[in-house]
Parts: C-alpha cells; sequence; structure tokens
C-alpha cells in the first residue's frame, strides 16, 4: 500500500516537471500480447493490481483503475488504501477513461501516453477524442522515468520450429507474405506482433506465460528480411539457420533507426490495430502507408494439412491425459482432499507425460459450484476451494504440444444433478451439437452462425455474455484471430483450415456454471447449384458427461451426434489407454439408446 503510494508520488513529481496532467497506463506491451513479460507491466506496477484486464490513469490530483466485472472484487482488495479509485467498468455510472478525464482537466492541459503501449489505430482514436475536449495527447514513457528497478527483457534464447511440425519453410512463407505485399502497393511491412513474427520464421520461445513466442520486431522488404532480437537470444544454431532461410538479424531496438532511413517507392504496410504507435512515429513522414490487416494473421489462420495432422496428434494425446486425470479424480474425490488449485496442478501433471508437451496454453479454470459461474475464473489460495461429492465442476484447460495447441472444457457432475442443471447443460449441448453440425456457404461470417449456438437457451429468455467460438494458434496463442464466433460483428469469413472452438455456456450466479468446449476445423462439405459449402470437423476428444444430460430434450439426430462422437473419442483414444482406462472410457462413451 505505501508503496504504491510513493510511486504515485514519483509520478505526479515527473509529470509536474514535464508539464503533464494525466498519464494513462494499459496493462499491455509494445507487441499487443494477451500474456506480456514483467519488464512491461507498469499498470501492476503502479497500481498494485494484478489481474489481466485492466488501466490505470493518473491525475495530479487523483488516479483510477479501469477493470470489468470479473475483477472486481480482486481489483478492490488489492488497490485498497493506495489513493486510486476502482472505477467499475460496464456499469451506467461508472464514466470511460476519456469522458473521465474531461471531467477532470482544463482544456488546453495534456495527456501523456507511453505511445509503445497503444496501437495506431487506438492512439489516433484516443487523439481525436480528446481534441474535441480541448485536451492535447503527448507520446511520453513518463513510466520509464520512475520504474528505475524494472525486470529485464528476457533474454532466453530462442529456438527453431522444425518445418515437420510448421509445414512450411520461412522463405515459402516469406513468398506468401510478399505476394500480399504486392497486392497492398507496399514494398516494407513492418511487424510487431509476436505470434506473427514466432509463425513466419518459424522460431518459438518460452518469454512470456503460456504462449511460445519470441521477443522481436521484424521488417520484410522486397529483397530482404531482418529479424529485430536481442542478441543474447541468438545461438550459432538458430544463426545459421535464419541465415539459410535468407533472414538478417540486427538488435531488438535497432528497428527504430532502421524505420527512420527506410526508402521506399510504393509504400509502407501496418497494421494499425497491432502497431505500436512508437514503432509507427519512426516512420519518416510522407511515406504512403497501408493501414491494413497483417497478411501474416491472415495466412496462419489457415492452417496446412501438416499442421492439422500435428493437431489431430496433439487431440489424441490431450485425450489420453484427460482421461488418466478424470479417473484419478473419480477414484480420490471421496478423501475430502482435492481442491481447485490441486486439480489443476494435477492435470498439467497428466498432460507432461505425454510425448512433445511444452507447457500449458492458459492458466487452468477450475471452477467447482458457484466458482464456475465465474467466467474467467481463476483460484486463488484465499479462494481454493474444495471439491465435494456434489453439485457440478467446470474445467477449462488446454495444453501446448509441438504438434499443436488444445482447449478443452467440460462440465461434470460431481453427485447427483439437480434437473435445473441438467436441463441447462442439455440446452448447451443442444447449442453445440446445432454449431458443430452446421452446414454453411463459402463466405459465411461466424458472427452468422452464432444464433445457432444460443437458440435453445434463447428460446427460454436465456443468454451467455462471451463469444461463442474464438480461432486458435498452431503451437502459438490459444487465442487467435482474425475469425470468431460472437453475437459482434466481425467482417472475416470463415475459410478452410480455420481452427476455432464451440463453447456455448450457462452461468447462474452463485450457483454453478456449465461450458461445453470443443475445437473445430472448417473443412470443404458438398458443392450444389448454390454453391460450395463448407462444415466444422470436430477435432477434440474426450466424452461429454451423460449424467448432466436430459435426453427427452434432445432429438434423435442430435443423440445421433452424440454417440458417434464417443465412439469415435473411445476408437481414437482406447488404444493408448491401460485396460482399466479403458473400461472406464467405455462407460462414458456408451451409446444411448432411446426407449420407445
Amino acid at each position: 500500500m505505501e508503496q504504491i503510494i510513493n510511486r504515485l508520488a514519483l509520478l505526479r513529481k515527473a509529470m509536474k516537471q514535464l508539464g503533464i496532467s494525466a498519464c494513462i497506463i494499459p496493462g499491455t506491451d509494445p507487441h499487443a500480447s494477451e500474456y506480456i513479460a514483467e519488464y512491461w507491466k507498469e499498470r501492476q506496477w503502479i497500481s498494485g493490481f494484478d489481474g489481466s484486464a485492466g488501466t490505470a490513469v493518473v491525475t495530479l490530483t487523483g488516479a483510477g483503475l479501469w477493470t470489468d466485472s470479473r475483477y472486481f472484487l480482486h481489483a478492490a482488495e488489492q488497490l485498497e488504501g493506495t489513493g486510486m479509485e476502482l472505477m467499475k467498468q460496464g456499469l451506467p455510472e461508472t464514466l470511460e477513461i476519456l469522458p473521465w478525464l474531461a471531467t477532470q482537466l482544463k482544456a488546453g492541459e495534456k495527456v501523456g501516453v507511453n505511445p509503445q503501449m497503444f496501437s495506431v489505430n487506438g492512439y489516433s482514436s484516443m487523439k481525436t477524442e480528446l481534441k474535441m475536449n480541448d485536451l492535447e495527447l503527448v507520446s511520453i514513457d513518463l513510466p520509464a522515468q520512475v520504474w528505475t528497478d524494472r525486470p529485464a527483457i528476457p533474454l532466453v534464447p530462442f529456438y527453431i520450429f522444425d518445418t515437420i511440425f510448421a509445414g512450411k519453410s520461412t522463405t515459402e512463407k516469406l513468398t506468401l507474405v510478399r505476394a500480399e505485399m504486392k497486392k497492398a502497393h507496399a514494398d516494407v511491412f513492418v511487424i510487431s506482433a509476436l505470434d506473427d513474427i514466432a509463425w513466419l520464421f518459424n522460431i518459438r520461445g518460452k518469454d512470456v506465460d503460456y504462449n511460445p513466442v519470441v521477443i522481436a520486431y521484424a521488417l520484410v522488404e522486397n529483397d530482404k528480411a531482418t529479424l529485430f532480437i536481442a542478441p543474447e537470444k541468438v545461438t550459432p544454431e538458430t544463426s545459421t539457420y535464419l541465415k539459410e532461410q535468407g533472414v538478417t538479424v540486427q538488435p531488438y531496438l535497432a528497428i527504430y533507426d532502421n524505420l527512420k532511413t527506410i526508402t521506399s517507392t510504393k509504400g509502407v504496410l501496418v497494421d494499425g490495430g497491432k502497431l505500436n504507435q512508437g514503432l509507427f512515429e519512426s516512420i519518416p513522414a510522407g511515406f504512403a502507408i497501408r493501414n491494413t490487416m497483417s497478411p501474416v494473421f491472415k495466412l496462419k489462420s489457415v492452417k496446412n494439412e501438416v499442421e492439422m495432422a500435428g493437431v489431430r496428434k496433439a487431440m489424441q494425446k490431450d485425450g489420453v491425459a484427460l482421461t488418466r486425470f478424470f479417473v484419478w479424480l473419480e477414484e480420490n474425490l471421496k478423501t475430502g482432499n482435492l481442491s481447485e488449485m490441486s486439480v489443476s496442478e494435477k492435470l498439467r501433471q497428466f498432460r507432461s507425460e505425454q510425448e512433445n508437451f511444452v507447457g500449458e496454453s492458459f492458466g487452468t479454470i477450475a471452477g467447482y459450484a458457484a466458482h464456475g459461474a465465474i467466467v474467467h475464473y481463476s483460484a486463488t489460495p484465499e479462494t481454493d476451494a474444495k471439491l465435494k461429492a456434489e453439485n457440478i465442476f467446470l474445467l477449462d484447460s488446454g495444453g501446448q504440444y509441438f504438434d499443436g495447441t488444445t482447449d478443452i472444457t467440460r462440465t461434470v457432475a460431481l453427485g447427483t444433478p439437480t434437473a435445473q442443471q441438467k436441463t441447462d447443460n442439455t440446452l448447451v449441448l443442444k447449442g453445440h451439437i446445432a454449431l458443430a453440425t452446421a452446414l454453411f456457404p463459402v463466405g459465411t461470417r461466424g458472427t452468422q452462425l452464432d444464433i445457432l449456438a444460443r437458440k435453445a437457451m434463447w428460446d427460454l429468455g436465456l443468454n451467455y455474455g462471451h463469444g461463442t467460438g474464438h480461432g486458435v494458434g498452431h503451437f502459438l496463442c490459444v487465442h487467435e484471430g482474425p475469425q470468431s464466433i460472437r453475437m459482434d460483428e466481425n467482417p472475416t469469413v470463415l475459410q478452410p483450415g480455420m481452427m476455432i472452438s464451440n463453447e456455448p455456456g450457462m452461468y447462474r450466479t452463485n450457483e454453478y456454471g456449465i461450458r461445453i468446449e470443443n475445437l473445430v476445423h472448417v473443412v470443404p462439405a458438398q458443392k450444389t447449384e448454390f454453391g460450395q459449402f463448407l462444415k466444422f470437423e470436430t477435432l477434440t476428444l474426450f466424452p461429454i458427461d451423460q449424467h448432466l444430460i436430459n435426453f427427452d430434450l434432445l432429438s434423435n439426430s442430435e443423440i445421433e451426434w452424440l454417440n458417434e462422437y464417443h465412439q469415435r473419442v473411445y476408437v481414437t483414444i482406447a488404444p493408448s489407454l491401460n485396460e482399466y482406462e479403458r473400461e472406464w472410457l467405455s462407460n462414458k462413451c456408451n451409446p444411448y439408446v432411446r426407449k420407445n
């Protein structure tokens, strides 16, 4: 508490000296990453709040922390006594940051931000809105002037992601990218997103939690490609590899000077939704800027045959690990010693026994009873609930394998489920099956399919607040665009090769949560006189708890889908299990036969 008060005082002193009246500090990094290295956790340093979503704002006389409902309780505890007010986003009485600043500052005053922490598009929008209120946006890294003992940027060497897993070499991918650059009339492409860089150069690393990415920047030009990375991270092996792929290596921050000296006849391609404003400001004035979606972003969303073959292997291994985990869970539940955190660690242990396992793809969400109703719940020592042989348990987890990335949610009954729990779960299942069995024409967007997952719930006045599906990377980020399935409009059409989640849910506050999530793959279905149609191939391999299903609410075709899915799960996973585990899985995958 006192530490935060002192840090705020130091920041305000620097602000006064530089004529800055307010400072906005988001919880991001210069690469628009979901998970960030300790070096860039400026918001956490200034506020003490360590949640994944939130922005701190400091004025000369006050301070606030904006975050969403997932973190209201957590943030309130961490901010208590710091002098920083919790601003609850989404509530009618809470002003958003820029309107709030308009009430706090006088015309002509300056708002400072570290331009590396904001995208080009975000910075431009912010500048325009502040200007309408006679406030000036200034690019200035204030935290750097007062955070003197910040951790170092990770310097762990990266490694090569072999083409036996990647399917395409870096030179092949560069050819594809340059073709897209030509279409955009650009001969320089600036890349800052870490997963884009990892995919393009076939490299992986350990610089942040969960995502096997490498902290770097890159420039792709018509005749050369440059990777900007700390020299300490390059080994003789990776240096040789990059040279063979036609890639030049320069120090991480050398990209700023390189941008200032570029010569271009056509234009500079940037993804304004990802590229940070600090880099953008280094591009000489007068160049034609092509602000469009990163070609790499689009290319890597469509998986090649080698990548998909790997994903199927990863799903099989994940299914084996989950089978062994749930066998263990059932055997040990009655001891009364299992908790949300302990079972999460045990699941990680079972996954780690699988070949080519690297780590978890995100922090496991293990929500028992009421905790399952908190969509992005994360157990802590203070909230770590004991599991009992009653109520239901939601487990959302995933693994990173060289073969691919997994993400699965299962909700299981630990005791005898109530009629309401079975009804809710069955409505979720109906939505899941409706999406899994969808047939749709080429050109369809995820937004157009979202209703399929919600229809059974909407018919009864029920709904869930999160998206239905997010894209998934190949041994990269578990949350990957540009495709999605959600109510919000997204112009990206679903293409063969895209991998995406199918995860409708149902949440009753203070009671329980339900979510059924499989990963699916867009594949061609059939061609008719009305054009080419697509469908989803379900990739995830683990049974859905039949104890939580009211089969009277399922149609014959829905039961047929469930039985066929369970048959495929058993046939695929069983050969990798011992006799006891096979018997357990067989019982979970028993086909349901409707009685006349």
